[in-house]
């Protein structure tokens, strides 16, 4: 059997890559991947804590199903919102974007307003 030590190593590399992934970066995606990590060690971390500790449920692995579905529910939304941004923006750069919406003043450097997101005119 393996020593508990070693996941758990590994849960705070994984943890450590996470927050520096998500702090460090400037890119919408690499904070995106950055979740994902700190969201897949907390799963090894749910994982970790049935295995020291067993029980007749099994709550370990269930709450990392569920921690799963959720995290890929939160990426297919976040990657919907980073497709808008860089729609609307023509850039993923966090830092670039500011304020969102059309009271920001950086949204008429980017968008047309006699055109729609897609570049068709809009009749007016």
């Amino acid at each position: 059997m393996i020593h508990v030590a070693v996941p758990a190593a590994l849960v705070a590399v994984l943890a450590g890559c996470g927050v520096y992934g998500m702090l460090a970066r400037r890119n919408a995606v690499m904070v995106l991947i950055g979740a994902e990590v700190l969201l897949a060690a907390g799963g090894l971390l749910l994982v970790l804590g049935s295995v020291v500790a067993p029980d007749d449920l099994a709550t370990g692995q269930v709450a990392t199903i569920m921690l799963i579905t959720i995290a890929a529910a939160e990426i297919g939304l976040a990657l919907a919102l980073v497709l808008l941004l860089f729609r609307v923006r023509a850039t993923s750069d966090l830092s670039a974007v500011r304020e969102l919406g059309e009271s920001s003043p950086t949204y008429s450097d980017y968008v047309d307003p006699t055109t729609d997101p897609a570049g068709t005119e809009v009749a007016r």
